[in-house]
C-alpha cells in the first residue's frame, strides 16, 4: 500500500511510521516529512530556452518560484512497505537540498525512473542528478535552478548519457582522468589517461566509463564517496568516474577549493524516485579507491 504525503509550508504531515533502520554509522537522510531537506523551484522552462532568465508578457524578468513553495507538488514522499520514497515529478526545474552542509562522507541511495516527462526534455533521456559540495544560492547555472556544485549525473543510458557522468555546475572545476570517446566528441573517464581540467575551454562534461544502470523498472544503487576534494562515482558497485581537486573558479580567475556543501537532488523534466538515502562520515578516502588518485 502506498500513502502519498504532500509537502508544503506550514502543514502538519500525516503518514505511516517508517520501519527503515540504517546500519550502525549510517544516518538516514530521508523521512516522511523531508525534515532534513528544503526545496527550491525556478521556472517552467519552455522549448527554445537559451539560458536567459524568462520574461513575463510585458518583457520583464520573471522571479523564480523560490524556496519551499513546492508548486505543483513537485516534491512528495510515498510510504512504500513502511519506508519513505521520494518522488520528484520533474514538472518544474529545481531541487530538494539538505539543510546542512556535508564534507568527507560516503553517500548511498537508490533511484528508479517514473513514466512522466516534461517540456523541454520530452525527446531527451530522462535526467536528474546528485549535486554535491553545493554552495551559495540556487540559480547560478544555465537553467537558473541550482547552486554551484559538482554533478553526479543520474540519467537514462541514451545519447551518450549514463548514470555517474560528470557535469560542472556553474563555475565549478575538477581534474578528471579522461580521453576523448572514439565515437563521440566528448571526454570519457579513463583511469589510465592523463588528468583533464574540467570547467575550462568548454570542458564541462565527462562521460562515465561504462553503463551499469539496472534494467527498466528496477532500482539502481548509487554511491558517492567525497573526501577532501576527491570523489568517486559508483553505480551498482562499479566505479564509473573519479575526480580530483574539486574546486571553483572565482571572479578573479583564481581556482579555489570546493570540498564541502549541501547535497541537491535535481528536478529536471523527468519523474524520478529516490529511496534508502544514507550518509556516513569518513576520515579518509577508503584504501580501495586510492589507485584512482595516484
Amino acid at each position: 500500500m502506498r500513502k502519498w504525503i504532500t509537502l508544503g509550508l506550514g502543514i502538519a504531515l500525516a503518514g505511516t511510521t517508517t520501519s527503515f533502520h540504517a546500519a550502525p554509522g549510517w544516518e538516514p537522510l530521508l523521512d516522511k516529512t523531508l525534515s532534513k531537506w528544503r526545496t527550491y523551484e525556478s521556472y517552467r522552462h519552455q522549448l527554445g530556452y537559451t539560458g536567459k532568465q524568462p520574461l513575463d508578457a510585458q518583457g520583464q524578468p520573471l522571479a523564480p518560484i523560490g524556496y519551499d513553495k513546492n508548486e505543483a507538488n513537485v516534491f512528495s514522499v510515498v510510504m512504500q512497505n513502511g519506508e519513505p520514497v521520494l518522488r520528484i515529478s520533474g514538472e518544474i526545474y529545481g531541487c530538494v537540498f539538505t539543510k546542512r552542509d556535508y564534507a568527507n562522507y560516503d553517500l548511498k541511495l537508490k533511484v528508479k525512473w517514473g513514466s512522466k516527462k516534461w517540456v523541454p526534455r520530452l525527446d531527451e533521456p530522462r535526467d536528474s542528478g546528485i549535486l554535491y559540495n553545493s554552495q551559495g544560492e540556487p540559480g547560478v547555472d544555465y537553467w537558473h535552478s541550482w547552486m554551484l556544485s559538482q554533478e553526479f549525473q543520474v540519467s537514462e543510458y541514451q545519447k551518450g548519457n549514463a548514470m555517474g557522468d560528470f557535469w560542472c555546475i556553474a563555475n565549478s572545476t575538477a581534474d578528471i582522468r579522461a580521453a576523448y570517446d572514439a565515437t563521440k566528441d566528448t571526454l570519457k573517464f579513463n583511469p589510465t589517461a592523463p588528468p583533464v581540467v574540467m570547467g575550462k575551454e568548454g570542458r564541462n562534461f565527462c562521460q562515465a566509463a561504462a553503463n551499469y544502470e539496472s534494467p527498466a523498472g528496477q532500482w539502481t544503487e548509487l554511491e558517492l564517496i567525497s573526501v577532501n576534494g576527491q570523489s568517486v562515482h559508483i553505480v551498482n558497485g562499479h566505479v564509473v568516474l573519479a575526480l580530483n581537486n574539486s574546486g571553483y573558479t572565482a571572479a578573479n580567475g583564481e581556482r579555489r577549493p570546493l570540498t564541502r556543501g549541501k547535497i541537491q537532488l535535481q528536478s529536471e523534466a523527468a519523474e524520478v524516485f529516490y529511496k534508502d538515502i544514507l550518509i556516513k562520515p569518513l576520515k579518509a578516502m577508503p584504501a580501495q579507491y586510492a589507485k584512482y588518485f595516484n
